[in-house]
């Protein structure tokens, strides 16, 4: 007889993870299929890496500037080696980590790709010991997450996704990236304080769609002062050559000797394999409709995390994951608040935003209901060097209420500011609130409770 469980969960990422930790604390009986490492993009091939990444590429810049703080260091090399393989072996580390907390907490781990044979039946697949096995679950949740999207264009199986770059021994000294999304603008700017020669191309006319123009344009500034040659208005037609010796084609020149090609133009939910006609799951152009209780148009079939393409964040996916479990298991009805979600990306300079950009507050309240506040200035990290761009704080007030709507900044922290920022902006805070707050002296974050 097939082996039943109270929850199926297709995927350990990070919504499935979360789901399935919060109902087994309930006392449910979980199953997770995962054919891969657990962890899900995020934790495997995603923001924990990248971010690590991050970091390793700022060393550049604290070397270049020591000097100006009386250091004196007369040689340093460095190894895009040592620095990859040190990642890959944290993100082991962290894999370990879940798969242990998984098996603390009674949760059954099934290694193996699952897909549908009907509403409340799966079969798993283990592609590496040729096995299979049916199991039924009286709930299921797919949480499989997204993939790279791919160019539809000649040469393209040449290139890299972003995928790819974890898995790389070493770095070329020159890479061409394709995008204009966070993906891209992160990597040319993890590449370029590496050392890498980077040119970035961009079909469209600007960065960062979806963030405040204002920021993006700040930031398309610093990318280009700090030497990433960006390409606006192009895109690519052909990719030929070899490993290591490839040339791009756009519509308007052609670029050679490029070390990798790194396309990244976004994610789209990663649904093959499930056989969702099998129970009758619906779909909206390629994504799973859900409702506010994520469920699908199948009673007993929830989707939460990227497959639903809604917002396509990591603490998204966790809270999703955890209100799922909690009405499923623990009688607790809770919904996920999709407003004043904060959003960063982690270029160099990092940015970050809370609330409605610019244009959003214009459309929604009119340019004679809104004001506008900013600080602009030179960190005092780069007071002594005299190097690097100016910090960029912004608040959008509707002036009929005096509620701050938006909250966006370029800067050094600007994330881990911007997470603080999203507290009194989803509470509703007036200028009012931000201005009888006392500054922190001296910081970069004071600057949003000091503008007039």
């Amino acid at each position: 007889m097939d082996e039943k469980f109270d929850l199926i969960i297709l995927g350990a990422g990070s919504g499935g993870l979360a789901a399935a930790k919060r109902a087994a604390s309930y006392g449910a009986k979980v199953a997770i299929i995962e054919g891969d490492k657990v962890g899900g993009t995020c934790v495997i091939r995603g923001c924990v890496p990248k971010k690590l990444l991050v970091y390793g590429s700022l060393y550049s810049d604290y070397i270049r500037n020591a000097s100006s703080f009386g250091y004196n260091i007369s040689s340093v090399s460095f190894s895009s080696q040592t620095l990859l393989s040190n990642v890959r072996k944290e993100v082991d580390r962290l894999n370990l980590l879940h798969i242990h907390l998984l098996k603390k907490l009674g949760v059954c781990l099934i290694e193996g790709w699952g897909s549908f044979i009907s509403h409340n039946k799966i079969l798993v697949r283990n592609n590496l010991t040729s096995e299979s096995k049916v199991i039924l679950g009286d709930k299921i949740i797919i949480a499989t997450g997204g993939i790279p999207n791919q160019l539809d264009i000649s040469g393209a199986e040449k290139c890299w996704v972003s995928d790819d770059v974890f898995l790389q021994k070493e770095l070329p000294n020159k890479i061409f990236v394709i995008g204009a999304g966070y993906i891209a603008c992160e990597f040319s700017c993890i590449f370029k304080a590496l050392g890498i020669e980077v040119v970035q191309l961009v079909r469209g006319k600007s960065l960062l769609k979806g963030f405040d123009s204002e920021i993006t344009q700040a930031l398309t500034k610093q990318m280009t002062d700090n030497g990433i040659n960006l390409k606006f208005s192009q895109y690519p037609i052909s990719i030929d050559g070899e490993k290591g010796k490839l040339s791009v084609k756009t519509n308007k020149e052609e670029f050679s000797r490029l070390g990798a090609v790194l396309i990244a133009i976004g994610r789209t939910p990663f649904l093959k394999g499930l056989d969702l006609d099998l129970c009758g799951v619906e779909l909206t152009s390629n994504k799973i409709s859900v409702d506010l209780d994520q469920k699908t148009n199948i009673d007993n079939i929830y989707a939460l995390g990227d497959v639903t393409n809604k917002i396509n964040l990591t603490p998204v996916a966790i809270d999703e994951g955890r209100s799922l479990a909690d009405k499923l298991f623990g009688n607790k009805k809770r919904n996920v608040n999709y407003q004043f979600v904060p959003k960063a990306v982690f270029s160099q300079p990092e940015i970050a935003s809370v609330g409605l950009s610019e244009q959003e507050a214009i459309e929604t309240h009119g340019s004679k209901n809104i004001k506008i506040y900013r600080a602009k200035f030179r960190p005092m990290s780069h007071a002594l060097p005299k190097t690097g761009g100016a910090c960029l704080l912004k608040l959008i007030v509707d002036i009929t209420t005096d509620i701050v709507i938006g909250c966006h900044m370029v800067g050094e922290h600007s994330a881990e500011i911007i997470q603080m920022a999203a507290i009194p902006v989803s509470m509703r805070a007036t200028k009012e609130d931000f201005d009888k707050t006392m500054a922190l002296h001296p910081t970069i974050s004071e600057e949003f409770v000091t503008m007039t």
